[in-house]
């Protein structure tokens, strides 16, 4: 993922600037790129996927006990 992103900035910087190929080296854009990425808060598409899997189950839960006691309160 970094790798790839950091190939398509790498691109669009040459196009947008040419000559930068000697100026910024792929490998220094890449470490850089890591190193604001890990900074952040992100997590993986498995890991939001699993999160939202036990949040829909959660609230499924949720639901059933509320209807469970609105049915208790009667």
């Amino acid at each position: 993922m970094i790798r790839d992103l950091a190939q398509r900035l790498l691109d669009e910087l040459h196009t947008q600037l040419p000559g930068t190929d000697q100026l910024i080296p792929k490998r220094e854009l890449h470490v850089a790129l890591q190193a604001a990425l890990a900074r952040l808060d992100l997590v993986t598409r498995e890991e939001f996927d699993a999160q939202t899997a036990v949040l829909l189950r959660t609230r499924q839960k949720l639901e059933a006990l509320e209807q469970e006691l609105a049915r208790l309160e009667q």
